[in-house]
């Protein structure tokens, strides 16, 4: 099999499938492992695939991000209310995080105009926050996810690791008493996987539809997780798992 032929077999594999292991592909494509991950660098670096944690994931729409609009009205009421109690943990002069997550746009809605240093991969919480004056907003730049309205990619992934912050505020699509928040699109989650290494006190915002639900890729461990932040339809089941983990646990 010619490079070019492999190239091509290793693309289609990985839209075909969403995400692929190197030692798979290296089954498949009969060369070694180290082979494979020059490949795929080589693969990444043209823009036909991203690479993941021991291996490939699709840039197509594999597994296509909700809307932002679709988002922006789904449990509205109840990402507001958290939004509200989120806002009240917030504090003159800290150094915070917000993601690209409805639920965090609607916190930079709310958020009064105090001195603060706002990180943030969403446009829309930078946009809502510019007009803002006492607060300092960095946007962590990157490709642009025209779904969600935010910066992916390598290059938001390493502005993240020159930073430190109070408290990250961030959400995703599941969250799952053994296997912790999850999020249905793979640069979404490792956005958010480097999210909740960089803070002092990482915050989830998450109503209560998203509970006992497992989306495509981990996020983080519940041990990662301080304090959620919820709405009161959470089942007694599911608040007394997360207080037994010794998370602070806030209902609105």
């Amino acid at each position: 099999m010619l490079v070019a032929e492999r190239y091509d077999k290793i693309v289609a594999l990985v839209n075909e499938r969403g995400s692929i292991r190197v030692t798979e592909l290296s089954e498949l494509c009969g060369v070694t492992e180290e082979t494979i991950r020059r490949d795929l660098d080589r693969l990444e670096q043209a823009g036909r695939l991203r690479r993941s944690h021991g291996g490939a994931v699709s840039v197509k729409d594999g597994q296509p991000e909700t809307p932002y609009f679709e988002r922006e009205v789904a449990h509205a009421d109840e990402k507001r209310r958290i939004a509200e109690e989120a806002v009240k943990l917030i504090e003159p002069k800290q150094r915070i995080l917000l993601d690209a997550s409805s639920t965090a746009w609607y916190m930079a809605a709310c958020m009064p105009d105090i001195p603060l240093t706002v990180l943030t991969n969403s446009i829309k919480v930078a946009v809502e926050l510019s007009s803002k004056e006492r607060i300092e907003v960095i946007s962590t730049g990157g490709i642009v996810a025209a779904r969600s309205l935010s910066y992916v990619g390598p290059l938001a992934e390493r502005s993240l690791d020159a930073y430190h912050v109070d408290k990250a505020f961030f959400s995703c699509k599941g969250v799952h008493l053994e296997r912790g928040a999850s999020e249905s699109n793979e640069l979404q989650a490792r956005i958010k996987q480097r999210m909740t290494g960089m803070a002092d006190q990482v915050i989830l915002l998450a109503d209560s539809s998203k509970f006992g639900v497992q989306a495509f890729t981990h996020v983080a461990d519940l041990s990662q997780i301080q304090v959620i932040i919820t709405d009161d339809g959470l089942s007694r089941e599911h608040a007394n798992g997360l207080r037994d983990r010794g998370i602070t646990l806030m209902t609105v």
